[in-house]
């Protein structure tokens, strides 16, 4: 079924390489023989040279230029893009809103196949990540001795911000394989050192393979990180209450959060470190600190955490669903009301408590719906004299319960 489906499509998806014609398969050429029109940014229609076809160039941002595509729809059009289309390319764009019979993609190999080919990186052991519209701080999760990592990168002069930003972190040591105009006549290769990458001097299209090196700060790939990766002022559910509660919580694949009273927003970077397809939103109704939860998760890799400035539960209206809730600041009747009466069934809600009208609170809503209510008492050991003693912290109350 699928053989006919992809025989006739109006749209082909045409993966090209900097070696143009000369690398593409029988099945793409063929494919540009046959269209009508052929839509490319102008790099790529420099690579596929002179053609007898009307060509368009592909506007700047991407978006714009999905209206045009679309008023092509039934015409045979085929759209460049750059190697293998749905490797951090551009298909899944394309074809979002497109039946699976209206189109069809032919690949070449892309720039982290080439890459590996070039330096021996395994690639089912190396990660593979997209810098090219994203800030370098998507690294720092990855950012691990020993770790392979192949990145895109917009341009040449992101080869020294990567470089700048590796040695800021401690990583200057690490060795950086940079890797231009991949599989075309251009095709140039320099290894560099990270501490030494400030005047390196290279043009696009270019990725670069990381081999890191160094003795920087290594975020834990489990929860409860500690809590001097977080900026706060004191408003941060620290790393063992922290770690409880994300057991609570139970993060799965694809999933979203609310953090709601977000603090330093340490629970809900947490939860996006957990898998790169977590989502998470943040509420929190200081400006300040609303500020600095942005700011951590930017640091920390995860800048697709939603920052949304206010008070629940006014604040939590017109949100998507979440799959899971948890509260750390701002615990009041009225909030666990809205959240009972909006949430569907099957939404897991955590809520952490201090003091004594909140655990009273907890109490009452665990007679009334269920779930469990758990104590956790943390003791320190802190100098007492010139020996030592515990020093407690204040207890917390901690309520889960699946609505």
């Amino acid at each position: 079924m699928f053989g006919v489906m992809a025989e006739f499509p109006w749209l082909t998806i045409v993966g090209l390489g900097e070696n143009g014609p000369a690398g593409l398969a029988p099945a793409s050429l063929a494919a540009l023989d046959a269209a009508e029109i052929i839509l490319g940014p102008p790099r790529h229609l420099h690579l596929l040279g002179d053609v007898s076809r009307e060509t368009r160039e592909w506007p700047v941002p991407f978006s714009a230029g999905l209206p045009m595509l679309m008023e092509l729809r039934g015409r045979k059009v085929a759209v460049l893009v750059s190697g293998d289309p749905f490797w951090f390319g551009a298909a899944s764009i394309l074809t979002r809103e497109l039946g699976a019979d209206e189109w069809r993609a032919l690949p070449a190999p892309g720039c982290f196949s080439l890459a590996a080919a070039r330096t021996g990186f395994a690639l089912q052991d190396t990660v593979c990540i997209a810098l090219h519209a994203a800030p370098m701080s998507r690294l720092r999760p990855h950012l691990a001795p020993g770790r392979p990592i192949i990145a895109t990168l917009r341009d040449g002069a992101a080869v020294p911000a990567l470089a700048a930003y590796l040695a800021e972190a401690g990583f200057g040591d690490s060795r950086i394989t940079v890797l231009e105009a991949l599989g075309g006549p251009r095709e140039r290769i320099e290894v560099i050192r990270a501490r030494d990458g400030a005047a390196a001097a290279f043009g696009h299209p270019v990725c670069a393979a990381i081999e890191v090196i160094g003795d920087g700060s290594v975020l834990p790939v489990i929860s409860g990180i500690d809590d001097s990766f977080f900026d706060n002022d004191g408003q941060i559910s620290r790393r063992p209450v922290r770690a409880l509660t994300l057991s609570a919580l139970a993060p799965r694949p694809g999933e979203l959060l609310w953090d709601i009273g977000g603090g330093s927003g340490s629970i809900a970077i947490e939860w996006l470190l957990a898998d790169p397809s977590m989502q998470a939103i943040s509420i929190e109704r200081r400006a300040d600190r609303a500020a600095r939860i942005a700011a951590n998760a930017v640091r920390l890799g995860v800048d697709r955490l939603r920052v949304v400035e206010g008070v629940a539960p006014d604040s939590l209206e017109g949100l998507e669903a979440p799959q899971a809730v948890f509260i750390g600041g701002g615990l009041s009747d009225r909030l666990l009301e809205t959240l009972a009466e909006r949430l569907p069934g099957g939404t897991r809600l955590v809520a952490n408590a201090v003091t004594l009208e909140s655990e009273a609170l907890l109490a009452g809503w665990q007679a009334r719906m269920g779930g469990s209510l758990l104590r956790i008492d943390l003791s320190e050991a802190a100098p007492l004299g010139s020996l030592r003693g515990w020093r407690a912290a204040y207890p917390v109350v901690q309520w889960s319960v699946t609505l």
